[in-house]
């Protein structure tokens, strides 16, 4: 591929001239004098807090995400983990910071991106999170057809009226929409192609976030272990001109974020007790959710949520999943059963991705089953079953530039490392069909004769996936 024209290189040298200054001009990528202050974050991490961010964050809309946690029921596992989603929207704007000075010296960004679109970056990475409510993952892993989108809730967050709204425009000269647009758009300038690059890709400044932020809290050093500050060193535009790629001297250090997500998905987000956690709020949800106000609910406080499935639960079947999980006394249900893709794929594939009504009734077909084979006392509820949901986790598939030779290149197709969890999809390998039992079932349940055969006829009952 031959290099630009000296023309092309003139006008891409002057466009970056006027552009880089005009994005230097953002009182937030200064981070110097009176016009900006910091707030610090753990760990050690100074975000830049002008008035303007000040203004957005001190929105009832925007600080409601101080009572919703990141990580919902990892919490019972890993205690620390109890930062906000209030915290990661603070982190995630900070990356956005320091992509955009790190990128606002390539010609390219600087050409397709102005200082309007910069603020829409800006804005949208603080705002990412707007419309979750509280234990958002596992409710929207679900499936369900009666329950609104988080997105429908941040467009109402965002709609006319709202403060929020009001200074958006009034600060920022910045519309809702245009937010709304870079979060959950298509299509566009090149310059908002990049704006959702950045926000939502293989390298965005969530996951950039989040890995680091659900590391330090949990207290593993799983997600850490990549060189943040190498990779936003390395950022460049793309081949096409519409996303991200890394500078040869970032393929180190992206394969190490590749790596990281695969383990603190392994050991943390998919941990099993996690996803017995999981498992029990999303079966409990699953049987109370018509007894329910969804939209009030969904507006609740994390607190709010709680006792409100506490109290709807009393009594019912449920009492047990709910108060395991969020009572006094935490009593999770044990795992009696664990099918992966490479150890039992026909289990695997007939319950991974399946409808969540699917996995209730194959998990009441099995509890009725074992009940009928001496299992005194078992209730449908006693028995849940975990499994990867439909929708998949977004493949790591990021070019690296060469400058010598000016070329891009896979990193897969130049990385070992990267290579192996291309060919093998993320999700297969990291994520299990998993079956647990009320804690005072779990010996009887794991003394049947047959059990993984009859956990394989009740899969198979339900017919084709």
């Amino acid at each position: 591929m031959s290099g630009p024209s000296l023309a092309r290189r003139a006008y891409f040298t002057s466009s970056f001239e006027v552009m880089s200054e005009s994005l230097f001009d953002i009182p937030e990528l200064q981070q110097r004098g009176s016009r900006v202050g910091i707030i610090r974050l753990p760990f050690e991490q100074d975000v830049p807090f002008s008035t303007r961010v000040r203004r957005l964050v001190d929105t009832p809309e925007f600080q409601r995400l101080k009572h919703v946690s990141q990580l919902g029921v990892v919490a019972r596992v890993y205690p620390g983990a109890t930062h906000s989603r209030f915290e990661h929207a603070l982190g995630v704007f900070h990356n956005a910071v320091r992509y955009l000075d790190q990128l606002s010296r390539d010609d390219r960004f600087a050409a397709a991106v102005d200082r309007h679109e910069a603020e829409v970056l800006l804005t949208s990475s603080l705002l990412h999170d707007l419309g979750h409510w509280p234990f958002a993952h596992p409710i929207e892993d679900m499936k369900l057809d009666d329950l609104p989108p988080h997105e429908e809730f941040a467009a109402e967050f965002l709609g006319d009226g709202s403060e929020l709204a009001a200074v958006l425009r009034d600060d920022w000269g910045v519309s809702s929409d245009e937010v709304l647009d870079a979060l959950n758009g298509k299509g566009g300038s090149p310059g908002r192609k990049l704006t959702r690059s950045i926000l939502s890709g293989p390298i965005d400044v969530d996951k950039m976030d989040y890995l680091d932020r659900d590391s330090l809290h949990a207290g593993v050093p799983y997600g850490r272990n990549f060189d943040r500050a190498r990779l936003i060193g390395s950022l460049v535009v793309n081949e096409a001109g519409d996303g991200l790629a890394l500078s040869e001297k970032g393929k180190t250090a992206a394969e190490l974020m590749v790596f990281a997500r695969y383990v603190m998905f392994s050991e943390v987000y998919w941990h099993h007790a996690v996803r017995s956690a999981t498992a029990m709020f999303a079966r409990a949800f699953y049987d109370l959710k018509d007894r329910l106000d969804l939209r009030a609910f969904f507006r609740g406080t994390e607190q709010d949520v709680i006792d409100t499935l506490r109290s709807e639960a009393q009594g019912t079947p449920s009492e047990d999943l709910i108060e395991g999980v969020f009572g006094p006394k935490r009593r999770l249900y044990k795992q009696v059963a664990e099918f992966s893709l490479f150890q039992s794929r026909e289990i695997y594939t007939q319950l991974a991705r399946r409808s969540y009504s699917d996995l209730v009734r194959c998990a009441t077909c099995l509890a009725d089953d074992l009940a009928a084979a001496g299992i005194a006392d078992l209730r449908p509820t006693d028995l849940v079953i975990d499994a990867p949901p439909p929708g998949r986790e977004v493949e790591f598939n990021v070019d690296i530039y060469f400058p010598k030779e000016n070329v891009y290149r896979k990193l897969a197709d130049i990385s070992p490392v990267t290579d192996a969890l291309a060919r093998r999809q993320f999700d297969d390998y990291v994520k299990r069909v998993r079956v647990f039992v009320h804690p005072d079932r779990r010996d009887a349940v794991r003394a049947t004769n047959g059990l993984t055969d009859r956990i394989a006829n009740a899969a198979n009952d339900l017919g084709p996936v």
